[in-house]
């Protein structure tokens, strides 16, 4: 692996088909996408979950805006979806396994990740983006919608 790969593995316990949702559906990212501190507006989300189709983001927080511009690579319900960010040259590849107990191992990896995405501090609040999926998979499994 280069110095510009990062593989993030988390176990989530929820079945794979409520992951994916979380992971494709605007409604579902609004609730966890980017870091802790960071909101992202659904009306700031596009999803055309097909090759080719676009993956846009939007994400504020106190210290402004990023916008988040991908194109889908690779959809394959509910197993794997990739996309790559044009502007860094950033891709980025989700798969999904069912560990067949009700629960599931996500694997995310980076390739050609920007010097600033590699930072200590950057890693960090990726994995709470992490931490707030599953915090709201808790939520949709326990059937709380707040």
């Amino acid at each position: 692996m280069n110095d510009d790969e990062f593989v993030y593995r988390r176990v989530f316990h929820a079945p794979r088909e409520l992951v994916w949702r979380c992971l494709t559906e605007p409604a579902e990212l609004a609730h966890f996408w980017g870091p802790r501190g960071m909101a992202a507006p659904i009306d700031g989300i596009i999803v055309e979950l097909h090759p080719g189709g676009r993956f846009e983001t939007l994400m504020l927080g106190e210290h402004g805006s990023h916008r988040m511009v991908a194109t889908f690579t690779e959809v394959v319900p509910p197993e794997r979806l990739a996309w790559v960010e044009p502007a860094s040259g950033m891709h980025t590849t989700s798969t999904l396994n069912d560990l067949g107990d009700g629960s599931t191992a996500v694997v995310i990896h980076q390739r050609h990740v920007p010097e600033a995405m590699r930072t200590p501090e950057a890693r960090a609040g990726f994995l709470t983006s992490l931490d707030k999926l599953e915090e709201h998979l808790t939520h949709l499994m326990q059937g709380d919608r707040s």
